[in-house]
């Protein structure tokens, strides 16, 4: 029985309580507690509080708890029944005493005087050892419930730039010197914590050279934080093997968004300019004399200038403004926009600076965490074309299955500290995995079945005289049978939205809408839509092109210029926005936000409500800045759903949703009998969702007649077509 088995028992009956109450308890049952506590009674006093009025739950659990250290707390009852000892009136200092200070009291054997003078038997080597040992097992308990920073979070105090960590991540002769070496990644153990939180132990990282690997996991299982592991070195990547994460967008400043791209590769960067610096010297030294000292310092440029161009050869330095201007253009960056300086893009648009610069550099082994977060599907159809033939490794987070599908030729699936691997794309994983695991499931239930069966018969036989030999070999059998673990179950979420009551027809409608934010220039013109219980429909088109200011007038938050938004009197609709996270009030529990909004209800109702979006025990009493990106999402549906809305307006909602909640969002969708317009770049939620597709550009919205995959080629085939 270890600490793990106590903390799985109290996470099952208190899903939600945080991790750290969980280790506490778990290690003071365990471990830490003192010989006079009443363990069973203080562990009930501190588990009252998260059980609040759930007492059969609590009851049960202690129940179990009291099974599992049965063996412990009889030594512990055996150890408190031993005679205890006593303090003397009067301190006595025994290694003074010349004999014995029993030998006087009764007849017996002075042991000190007999050991006196005879050399010890005892190996003091292993002696230290041994305590070393010990100081050191007692200083690694006494640390546990501290806070350890991780070495990430060192470096970003320090402020490092960009150009410093580049230069230390990547030495310059990195590149060079791995011509002759693998760059396959094999690191047969790796542990990876953050803070007190252990993401992998004695996990395999293998990486193949060449290889397109995609991550996936659910929320919090660790995945960015291995990422920026590997991308810090803190775990041990070879040193010839070059590495670049992309996390964070770029910083504006009045950088041209093409000259930020070509920054981007600091040692090209730094030895173009170094170049020009050698240049200048050498005009400088022409027009000197033929003295022998100017020789020598023309001799000595001249050969570190052809040491320069050498290494600007191996970069194919030449070709990196075309290389530039192509892969901002694929992200969208039209000649105009290339030429604008970085601060004045949007968050979104440095994200793909971002983007656009790691793919500059041609990494050895590039890192994406959720790529298709920050770009509309015309950006996401060029990116996954363009990573089909990436050179190097890559191994990106994303929940986007079509993304996963058309890119990766690996998947890692990182669950319970470690990584498994499979060969082929998302839905070559899905359906080897589901295989595996009815295996899995079925070798399980098979072995059992034998176990029960044997148990039974030796439980009937043991103690009979003519089958007892028998009842032996069985008992044999069953000893040497392997330990199965059972497999993990699958974890599933369900979402659920109210129904809501039928309203005659028209409900929303856009009749001839003309708006732009400037008389000069117009967004949307002459546009006509039509929305009812029954519409199910997907806008799609590049970013900038009016997709959520079309929303935005459907909500009535923007006005038309010109023509009619007709609303039912009885229309209640919900909008999701795309930065949704701002408008969560951050120092607000779950629970308070929706009273805050629908006030009326108890605690236990708002958190009966939020478990509807499996935001579950002590989740719903969390302050909302502390949750995460999916988390937040799944308040925001909560909230949207207390409207109990006739129509449903989605912009971007399967951005920080994991694939287990985006399956729960679509399942719930399609059971629900409102009417749907969702702006997305996830293939398959549109797929799903959707059953209109509606292209917004050149201040249009049309109906397209075919799929997103149709579409998609069609966004390529131009980006190509293009000069």
């Amino acid at each position: 029985m270890s600490s793990e088995d106590i903390a799985e028992e109290i996470r099952t009956s208190f899903p939600g309580t945080e991790e750290v109450i969980i280790q506490y308890l778990s290690g003071y049952l365990v471990d830490d507690a003192g010989e006079e506590e009443d363990v069973m009674r203080v562990a009930q006093e501190m588990l009252k509080s998260l059980a609040g009025d759930r007492v059969d739950v609590l009851e049960k659990l202690m129940t179990t708890l009291g099974d599992l250290l049965e063996d412990q707390l009889n030594a512990r009852l055996k150890n408190s029944s031993r005679p205890k000892l006593q303090k003397l009136d009067k301190v006595m200092d025994m290694s003074k005493s010349q004999i014995s200070n029993t030998i006087a009291l009764s007849e017996g054997v002075d042991l000190e005087s007999i050991n006196k003078g005879k050399a010890s038997r005892v190996d003091v080597k292993k002696l230290e050892k041994q305590e070393a040992k010990l100081k050191a097992k007692i200083e690694k308990r006494s640390r546990r419930d501290l806070y350890e920073g991780s070495k990430l979070l060192d470096a970003h105090r320090k402020q490092q730039t960009y150009e410093e960590m580049f230069m230390k991540i990547n030495p310059l002769d990195a590149s060079s010197s791995s011509k002759q070496k693998s760059k396959d990644i094999h690191l047969p153990s790796i542990d990876v914590s953050f803070a007190s939180n252990r993401i992998l132990s004695g996990a395999t990282l293998t990486l193949a050279h060449g290889r397109r690997y995609g991550l996936i996991g659910r929320n919090g299982v660790g995945k960015s934080t291995l990422l920026r592991h590997i991308a810090m070195r803190e775990v041990p990547i070879p040193p010839h093997i070059t590495i670049l994460f992309v996390e964070q967008e770029i910083v504006g400043d009045d950088t041209k968004a093409i000259d930020s791209v070509l920054k981007a590769d600091v040692w090209r960067d730094h030895l173009m300019k170094e170049q020009v610096m050698l240049d200048g010297k050498l005009s400088e030294l022409e027009a000197e004399g033929d003295d022998k000292r100017f020789e020598d310092a023309r001799e000595e440029l001249s050969s570190r200038l052809a040491e320069v161009h050498a290494r600007l050869a191996d970069m194919d330095a030449e070709s990196g403004p075309a290389r530039a201007a192509a892969l901002l253009a694929g992200l969208g960056f039209d000649e105009a926009d290339q030429q604008r300086p970085t601060r004045s893009f949007s968050g979104g648009w440095r994200m793909r600076l971002a983007l656009a610069r790691a793919l500059f550099v041609k990494p050895t082994l590039l890192l994406l965490d959720e790529p298709s977060n920050h770009i509309d599907l015309n950006a996401l159809a060029w990116l996954e074309d363009y990573l089909q033939t990436w050179p190097g490794t890559l191994l990106v987070v994303s929940h986007d299955r079509a993304f996963l599908d058309a890119v990766a030729t690996d998947i890692v699936h990182q669950h319970s500290g470690r990584l498994d691997y499979y060969k082929g794309n998302f839905t070559q994983f899905y359906s080897t995995k589901s295989e595996r695991d009815r295996n899995l499931r079925k070798e399980y239930d098979t072995q059992m079945e034998y176990r029960r069966h044997l148990q039974a018969f030796i439980d009937r036989w043991r103690y009979n005289a003519n089958r007892a030999a028998q009842a032996q070999m069985k008992i044999k059998i069953l000893e040497k049978l392997p330990d199965l673990q059972p497999p993990e179950q699958e974890e599933t979420e369900q979402f659920r939205f109210p129904e809501t009551e039928k309203i005659s027809p028209p409900l929303l409608q856009m009749s001839e809408v003309t708006f732009g934010y400037t008389p000069e220039k117009l967004v949307l013109k002459d546009v006509n839509i039509d929305v009812g219980l029954d519409s199910r429909i997907a806008i799609v088109g590049a970013n900038g092109a009016g997709k959520s200011t079309l929303i935005k007038i459907l909500t009535g938050e923007l006005k038309p210029m010109a023509g009619h938004v007709n609303r039912n009197g009885r229309l209640r609709v919900g909008y999701f926005a795309q930065h949704h996270v701002d408008t969560l009030i951050q120092t607000m529990t779950p629970v308070q936000f929706l009273a805050s909004k629908y006030p009326g209800k108890s605690e236990q109702e708002y958190r009966a409500h939020l478990g509807n979006f499996q935001i579950s025990g002590m989740t719903g009493l969390q302050l909302i800045g502390t949750l995460s990106g999916g988390q937040k999402s799944r308040v925001a549906f909560a909230i949207l759903s207390l409207q109990h809305p006739h129509i449903l307006l989605l912009d971007e909602p399967t951005n920080h949703l994991d694939i287990e909640g985006l399956d729960a969002l679509m399942s719930a969708l399609q059971k629900w009998n409102g009417g749907v317009i969702i702006i997305s770049h996830d293939e398959r939620f549109i797929t799903t969702v959707a059953k209109e597709l509606w292209v917004c550009g050149d201040g249009t919205v049309n109906k397209f007649k075919g799929d997103v995959q149709s579409y998609k080629n069609l966004i390529v085939s131009n980006i190509k077509a293009k000069p």
